[in-house]
């Protein structure tokens, strides 16, 4: 059995290093979270990326280094968006009756996403490549970085853009929702995962399982209509 001195050594010469300090990172994070009764401040992602990009910082390794190790819980983003199946299965008679608003929603919302960039860029002047970095920022990470990569953009900035809006969406989704006097989980889950795509459906399932279920059915539409509607806009507009 290794001594504590000697897995460390080993540890730190290999890709595992960081895969470990991720899922610590990620456990503490969640401790953290839920000591805090899942507070919207408390948020598991945001905690996690601070802890690791604090290690990295005072460290000195590069993102390389770090994705190394971390690229087998990337590949799992995958596998887990198919997972969001399951549930669509188990409660696919309520699904099926709010199929129709269902399909609005996600129509203008894409749209509205994909448009609302395009305007702000205008206004701030961003460069064509940063502009399509930004585009797929609603759609998860995945699928989001391949959309900007086949377009031009840069996919490391849009990888960071990704989780930014997924964080403030998990943030800002209760208190707004309430204070828009929202009370329909399947509308309240709907729109988080249209919008916050993975990090706002975590956050959806937190709160209710019907939203859960509902986040995590945008989540996987939003990823569809996303690589339709920004090669789309791209084409006409840039």
């Amino acid at each position: 059995m290794k001594r504590p001195a000697e897995l460390w050594v080993y540890l730190s010469t290999s890709p595992l290093l960081w895969l470990t300090l991720t899922l610590f990172a990620w456990l503490f994070a969640v401790a953290i979270s839920t000591r805090l009764k899942r507070h919207p401040l408390a948020n598991p992602v945001l905690i996690s990326i601070v802890l690791l990009a604090g290690a990295l910082r005072l460290s000195g390794e590069p993102y390389e280094k770090f994705f190394a190790g971390a690229q087998y819980i990337h590949f799992l983003l995958g596998p887990a968006t198919v997972a969001i199946a399951v549930p669509l299965f188990r409660q696919w008679r309520q699904v099926k009756r709010a199929l129709l608003p269902m399909v609005a929603a996600l129509v203008v919302g894409s749209f509205t996403a994909a448009l609302s960039i395009m305007l702000m860029g205008a206004w701030g002047g961003l460069s064509r490549d940063v502009l399509i970095a930004f585009l797929p920022k609603s759609a998860t990470a995945g699928v989001a970085m391949a959309i900007s990569e086949s377009l031009g953009g840069n996919p490391s900035l849009t990888a960071v853009l990704v989780v930014l809006t997924g964080i403030v969406g998990a943030l800002v989704v209760t208190p707004l929702m309430n204070a828009m006097r929202i009370r329909d989980y399947a509308a309240r889950g709907f729109a988080v995962g249209l919008t916050s795509h993975g990090i706002g459906t975590a956050r959806a399932f937190d709160v209710d399982q019907t939203a859960g279920l509902f986040a995590g059915i945008a989540m996987a539409l939003n990823a569809i209509a996303t690589s339709l509607v920004v090669p789309l806009i791209v084409r006409l507009f840039l």
